[in-house]
């Protein structure tokens, strides 16, 4: 059964006359009465009582229509949809991204798209580094902002930007009136971070092996909050980013020296995977922002 078929049915029902029906379809009369007696053929029933060329629905054809109806409108429907989430100037682009970029420049960059594309909507999703990616994979979402790098087969991934990584210590800690200091003088430090999976917990552990130890973590979170608020309490130190609208009183965020303490941040997309005209825009907006 195709959809051709139910639209011929439709207007046949709707019109009660073959020839006229075929002229409103732009088909011949005969075409169109072949594909009535396949749709009749498949169904087992005839849907419609003839006198010549008129014709008039049945009990079968009246049920049929009932349905028929319902499912042309949500085909309509979804063909709408489908338009209006790829329309350029009003569709729809979900964007996942880290945690710890939800406070820092996700809002500067939806800011200014939305000020030049104002009708555009967002589905925003934010979790782990290595959640994100399955969504990405499995076509959850259009695009990922994350980090560290994606080097991983069918995802491509583009730099946008690094941002330095500090070591955050409680006051009165030893090294907090350090104006820098190596990461493996917190070798002996208890150490808190976000659970495994996490982008930020992946870098802090590669840091730690470039200082030449395993970090001892007494603590696990997955908000950038709870860890700031474990270390301002004297629990442990950690290495974070400057993260907007986190309460940092009570620690002392001190630059390192050795290793280099930075993370790349980029922005990840299936590379053989459809992309619509609105997602597309805002990629390039998106490369564009960071070039600039």
């Amino acid at each position: 059964m195709e959809w051709q078929q139910l639209e011929y049915f439709r207007t046949v029902a709707q019109i009660q006359h073959v020839t006229q029906a075929a002229k409103k379809l732009s088909i011949s009369q005969p075409a169109l009465s072949r594909a009535i007696a396949r749709l009749e053929e498949e169904l087992g029933v005839p849907l419609f009582d003839r006198q010549g060329r008129s014709v008039q629905l049945n009990a079968y054809g009246k049920i049929f229509l009932d349905r028929v109806q319902q499912a042309l409108v949500q085909i309509e429907e979804g063909k709408k949809e489908i338009r209006d989430r790829i329309d350029p100037d009003q569709g729809v682009i979900s964007l996942a991204f880290l945690h710890t970029f939800g406070t820092n420049f996700i809002p500067e960059i939806l800011g200014e798209y939305r000020r030049i594309n104002p009708y555009v909507r967002f589905q925003l999703t934010q979790n782990s580094f290595s959640y994100l990616l399955q969504q990405l994979e499995s076509g959850e979402v259009d695009l990922c902002m994350i980090s560290p790098k994606v080097d991983k087969k069918g995802i491509r991934w583009e730099s946008l930007m690094t941002e330095e990584l500090y070591l955050v210590v409680p006051q009165g800690h030893r090294l907090s009136d350090r104006d820098q200091v190596s990461l493996e003088e917190v070798a002996g430090d208890s150490f808190i971070s976000l659970k495994e999976g996490f982008g930020l917990r992946t870098i802090t552990d590669q840091l730690c092996e470039q200082a030449g130890f395993l970090p001892d973590i007494t603590f696990e979170g997955e908000e950038v909050t709870t860890i700031a608020g474990l270390v301002s309490a004297g629990l442990g130190v950690s290495v974070m980013p400057v993260v907007k609208g986190i309460d940092f009183e009570n620690t002392v965020l001190i630059p390192v020296s050795t290793p280099i303490c930075r993370r790349e941040i980029g922005m990840a997309w299936m590379e053989n995977r459809y992309m619509s005209p609105v997602v597309h825009r805002f990629k390039e907006f998106v490369l564009d922002f960071f070039r600039n």
